[in-house]
């Protein structure tokens, strides 16, 4: 691959997201920790070299708790991308976020149990993770959605699945003022930190989840439904997102694991 046709950003779709850019060519890339869940699709947003990834595969062929998520993230890593704007389905915790809500989460609860979360696999590797998410990405994401009601922050808890919560779990997570619930934001938010790359998401609100009132029970067909109905809408503004951003990360990002005697070397 060229120099000029690196990308410096990637999109990663989730549930009914699996295409993004047109007349794409793809990359096979093999890392450390196996291959990427497809192929990664290489393509231009306005002249701009950017990359796509299916988090669950060209067909959702992987669950979410079988995303090869440190995989993804290496993969993209080494081809170039040091922005990721990655956009999922989420059930609304409270009332006011209802289906078709585009949030942009602040904050990140892990209620995962069983997932490979981290590189650093040996040595005293700690990243600062008190704010997860790329403040200068979120800011782009939400003028990029401005005319659309965007929620400005509230934390997303991740859950492991592939169930759904039941009602006592979701009425826990409502009760502690959570905003949103989904099943894929970890680990992949703090592989990104601990890859030095910016990272945001923009949640679409499918449904209401079980625990926000007696009427409220998530289904698989629903959350494909409501995604769906918005998926032209969110590829509009992402491409706009992408188009918008700089190469000028003065950020915290860049800098997350500078210092540290790290067991691995960075792609």
């Amino acid at each position: 691959m060229t120099d000029c046709a690196r990308p410096d950003v990637a999109v990663i779709g989730g549930s009914g997201f699996y295409t993004f850019l047109e007349d794409p060519h793809t990359v096979e890339v093999e890392t450390p920790y196996g291959a990427p869940s497809a192929p990664i699709a290489i393509g231009t947003v306005e002249g701009r070299s950017v990359a796509f990834l299916p988090r669950h595969g060209a067909r959702h062929d992987f669950p979410a708790h079988r995303v090869p998520y440190r995989a993804n993230m290496w993969a993209l890593r080494s081809l170039g991308v040091r922005q990721v704007l990655a956009p999922c389905a989420v059930g609304g915790l409270q009332l006011e976020h209802g289906p078709g809500t585009f949030v942009v989460p602040d904050q990140l609860v892990d209620r995962t149990t069983a997932r490979q979360q981290t590189y650093f696999d040996s040595g005293a590797c700690h990243v600062a993770f008190a704010d997860p998410y790329c403040s200068r990405l979120r800011g782009h994401l939400l003028a990029g959605l401005e005319g659309h009601d965007p929620v400005d922050g509230g934390a997303m808890v991740v859950i492991e699945g592939p169930r759904f919560s039941t009602r006592a779990e979701s009425k826990w997570y409502a009760d502690q003022g959570w905003a949103v619930v989904n099943m894929t934001g970890h680990p992949e938010a703090v592989l990104a930190r601990e890859l030095a790359l910016c990272y945001a998401t923009v949640a679409l609100v499918t449904d209401h989840d079980a625990g926000v009132d007696e009427a409220s029970a998530v289904t698989m067909e629903s959350v494909f439904a409501v995604f769906n109905s918005h998926t032209d809408t969110l590829k509009s503004v992402l491409s706009g997102v992408v188009a918008g951003l700089d190469n000028d990360r003065d950020c915290a990002c860049s800098t997350a694991v500078d210092g540290m005697n790290l067991p691995i070397e960075l792609p």
